[in-house]
């Protein structure tokens, strides 16, 4: 049987999380920590996400972990494969995702996956974010 997790791209045991927090490395920015750890095994990135009650109430919660899985669905297709990330949501984020929507949060993303050299493609990243 499958573990659950291969099918989607998910990280869902503490000890993946915890793997990933302690032997990767980590970037972070005013509104997300992404931690990225190799894993020659996966054949495609694997996301995990870390949104406590910090950002806001359950409502705001999913709605920020809905924002940043349609976020890394996007840039996923130009991601290194075999690579666990965990995303940890900064309390700022939920006002962000109110603010600016899915856009806020995929330049919030964006910028942190180019920082942490995960692209395989080069892609036109940052054409409207920094001048």
């Amino acid at each position: 049987m499958r573990p659950r997790s291969a099918g989607r791209g998910r990280l869902s045991r503490s000890a993946e999380f915890e793997r990933v927090y302690r032997q990767g490395r980590s970037i972070a920015n005013r509104h997300l920590v992404l931690y990225t750890f190799p894993n020659p095994a996966a054949q495609r990135p694997r996301l995990g996400l870390s949104v406590s009650r910090k950002v806001g109430g359950a409502v705001q919660r999913n709605r920020v972990k809905r924002l940043l899985r349609e976020a890394f669905a996007q840039a996923e297709a130009e991601l290194k494969p075999g690579q666990d990330v965990v995303v940890v949501a900064r309390p700022g984020v939920g006002e962000l995702a109110e603010r600016e929507g899915l856009a806020g949060v995929d330049a919030a993303l964006s910028e942190l996956i180019t920082k942490a050299g995960l692209r395989a493609v080069a892609a036109d990243v940052g054409e409207a974010r920094e001048p």
